[in-house]
């Protein structure tokens, strides 16, 4: 931009910029708006109130197929030791004779989880759908 003073022109650059030392502060402002503003949600899971039962149907004994885990992990199938990579098998061949077959899982309550994870996978392999975990009824007072 040329200016005229008097006899001399001066040529004068004028330099456009963006102002920045207050930015930090307008960042920083940003974040505590944001940090308090924000509505933090913990995580509650689906609110399920599951039925008591008021009569329990007791199943006839062919209809279960019993895997017992003791302590020491080691399994068994209707009071025979079998090897973890026997129980899909067996299963398998439990469900082909009846479909409507239940596997009740009992374990000792010392025994290792990833024992009932290798039992659970074999029992996916033979596509064991009707499972039941069997605990202990709960002590009167307790």
């Amino acid at each position: 931009m040329r200016r005229r003073y008097g006899r001399f022109q001066r040529t004068v650059m004028r330099r456009y910029r963006i102002p920045t030392e207050s930015m930090a502060d307008i960042a920083f402002l940003l974040l505590i708006f944001y940090m308090t503003t924000a509505i933090l949600r913990v995580e509650a899971g689906l609110d399920v109130d599951l039925p008591r039962a008021q009569n329990t149907m007791r199943q006839p004994q062919e209809q279960i197929a019993h895997i017992w885990i003791d302590a020491q992990g080691r399994p068994m199938i209707n009071d025979f030791y079998v090897s973890y990579e026997e129980i899909a098998p067996i299963l398998a061949a439990k469900l082909r004779a009846n479909p409507q077959l239940i596997v009740a899982v009992n374990t000792d309550k010392r025994t290792r989880y990833t024992f009932m994870h290798r039992a659970l996978a074999e029992m996916k392999k033979a596509e064991a759908v009707r499972v039941s975990f069997t605990t202990l009824p709960r002590a009167p007072g307790s």
